[in-house]
């Protein structure tokens, strides 16, 4: 997986016929379906993808998602996402890339209309470059591959992060510091875990429990259920 991507839409049929196309782009990782405004800012400020699909809406309320919310990101938003817009109006279409959309696709929406985006996307769009993080110890700096980390957990005011050879590493870091600056492949689950959701094997949600590898347990809550849902979208790629 290179890029992340959310999906703005009231519509559950919609967003069930761009998850099915997405499943022709292994590269990619659905780190949200939102349907209302504020949900919607809040997941892109927290979660930062680097494409959203956004649905035009035909009707509106004072919860409708809209280009007006794009324009207002541009605004305060230090890293604002590449915008593709989907519409059945080509006008409607036109003033949303007006409003800063980067690109649109007409409905109905097939798989060559959505690959041509993605390429104009992936042209403009480096992935993530980071594959480590430096972890200080007073004078003592230790250089950990993001592949390696299983999962972090907090321990007061700092960070417990196991590695997959089981090795522990202790960073005077909040979780919080690590969910904002970790790739959008970590994803919290519970207040005390965040998971690389590369290794995670199995969710059960009836035990809310989340297993690494088999042989590792963690607890989620239903705080992240968001986090959640992406990780099972993944996983039944």
């Amino acid at each position: 997986m290179r890029f992340s991507y959310i999906i703005i839409d009231e519509n559950d049929e919609t967003e069930k016929e761009i998850i099915g196309l997405f499943e022709n782009f292994p590269n990619y990782f659905c780190a949200g379906i939102i349907k209302d405004n504020q949900n919607a800012i809040n997941q892109i400020i927290k979660v930062k993808p680097q494409l959203v699909f956004y649905t035009i809406p035909t009707k509106t309320n004072e919860n409708t998602f809209t280009s007006k919310n794009i324009a207002e990101l541009f605004q305060y938003a230090n890293a604002i996402p590449y915008f593709i817009a989907v519409s059945k109006s080509e006008n409607k279409a036109f003033e949303a890339i007006q409003a800063g959309v980067s690109d649109f696709i007409l409905e109905p929406i097939n798989l060559n209309t959505i690959g041509k985006c993605l390429f104009k996307f992936e042209k403009r769009t480096p992935p993530n470059a980071i594959n480590a993080i430096c972890i200080k110890s007073y004078s003592d700096y230790q250089f950990v591959a993001l592949q390696d980390i299983v999962y972090l957990k907090a321990d007061n005011n700092t960070t417990d992060i196991k590695l997959h050879n089981g090795k522990i590493i202790n960073a005077y870091k909040t979780l919080k510091h690590f969910e904002n600056t970790l790739p959008f492949y970590f994803l919290r689950i519970h207040k005390s875990y965040i998971v690389n959701i590369h290794y995670v094997s199995r969710i059960h949600f009836s035990k809310s429990k989340c297993y690494m590898n088999y042989n590792e347990i963690l607890p989620f809550s239903i705080n992240y259920r968001d986090n959640i849902d992406a990780i099972v979208r993944k996983i039944n790629i």
